[in-house]
């Protein structure tokens, strides 16, 4: 048994079936370090939290009286988290080995390194979704997932450094969260991790990826691209996203390319596919940003 304690935290909401088969993929391939396991329910339409409890005696379950969102639901359970290094995993996530542990162990032989995620598969499959991230443009504000729809063959098997890490498998040592901070709660959906990933780097630490963990994820390949939660909180965000984490002319470059370009195109697109609903989604996200920026 290794001598490394590994928090792991998970949120779930209304997705019990995956957030068990989650905790059984974990209990049945981590037999060689310590660890445990907290659960976070976001406030299920269902009493779910209480069912994972009957079923296992051996996790932290916490319960929120409201949806917190993924920030919010990690923040809680980092909070209560014991371990040396801290492991978020999405509920819709699972482990076929126990090479996890190789993250810790890249965090605990290197100490420049503040956070790493692992090679992310699709589920079932012998594909990539994530293998690293290209830099966030300065002005579009956008990026992509290095290795996203390829079969792994190998040519991903060199851990690397990253400019941004996985919110889906990401583990930090519980030090690091000490001096950056929790994730800001502000975004709700979408880009927290990304700003907590900035904030990692401004304190003076790298981040990375290693390939000699593999977690596999069942979202899907398209995962919500026509919800008009998704477009409201993606086109709210990104502005977030800019106005906290860019400074003087470049921020207000990439603040009007959102509102002069992007949405506009965006809008235009979706009246011709005949989606006002994304139309009334976008308008909403810009709006929102707008009234929050006074008070950020």
């Amino acid at each position: 048994m290794n001598d490394i304690y590994i928090s792991i935290i998970t949120v779930n909401y209304n997705g019990m079936n995956d957030t068990c088969h989650m905790i059984d993929s974990l209990m049945q391939h981590l037999s060689k370090v310590s660890y445990e396991i907290i659960i976070v329910d976001n406030a299920s339409l269902k009493n779910e939290i209480t069912e994972i409890q009957a079923k296992y005696k051996n996790i932290h379950c916490i319960k929120s009286d409201s949806n917190l969102g993924f920030a919010g639901g990690n923040n809680l359970g980092i909070m209560q988290a014991k371990g040396k290094y801290v492991l978020l995993l999405n509920n819709d996530t699972y482990i076929n080995d126990d090479s996890l542990l190789s993250l810790a162990e890249f965090l605990d032989s290197n100490t420049t390194v503040g956070a790493v995620s692992p090679k992310i598969k699709f589920a079932d499959s012998n594909i990539i979704q994530f293998a690293g991230y290209t830099d966030l443009s300065q002005v579009t504000l956008r990026n992509s997932l290095i290795g996203f729809g390829e079969t792994d063959l190998g040519q991903y098997d060199t851990p690397a450094k990253s400019p941004f890490l996985h919110g889906a498998a990401m583990m930090l040592r519980r030090d690091i969260i000490k001096k950056v901070g929790l994730m800001s709660e502000i975004y709700f959906l979408y880009y927290e991790e990304l700003d907590w990933c900035e904030q990692i780097k401004k304190n003076g630490f790298e981040l990375w990826y290693n390939p000699q963990a593999v977690v596999f994820h069942k979202e899907s390949r398209s995962v919500g691209q026509n919800s008009p939660l998704r477009c409201y909180y993606m086109t709210r965000n990104r502005l977030l996203y800019a106005w906290r984490n860019r400074k003087g002319l470049i921020r207000l470059i990439a603040i009007l390319y959102q509102f002069l370009i992007a949405n506009p195109k965006g809008i235009f697109t979706y009246i011709f596919n005949g989606r006002f609903d994304l139309v009334r989604a976008s308008i909403r996200g810009m709006i929102s940003f707008t009234n929050m920026r006074k008070t950020l």
